[in-house]
């Protein structure tokens, strides 16, 4: 009897190591999962914001370039001054 007790016991606690190991095999591919994600997030943000960065200086140069050279007026004509 007290054998059978003995193996009962046992059986339940390696159940309840493999289902230990198997939640921490779950719960390492959810966190794997997150990882990952974050990282192509993170990725994507950068590159957005190189490209909102250029977009800008070229944003701004161009601005700089319009300031320095303002169009010229147009001239009245001579021809109809004079008439």
């Amino acid at each position: 009897m007290l054998n059978a007790t003995r193996s009962k016991a046992e059986e339940k606690f390696a159940k309840a190591k493999q289902q230990e190991t198997q939640a921490l095999k779950e719960r390492e591919k959810a966190e794997k999962a997150v990882n990952e994600k974050t990282a192509r997030l993170r990725a994507l943000r950068l590159a957005k914001e190189a490209a909102d960065k250029e977009a800008a200086e070229i944003a701004e140069a161009a601005a700089a370039e319009a300031k320095k050279s303002p169009r010229k007026k147009a001239k009245p004509a001579k021809a109809a001054a004079q008439d």
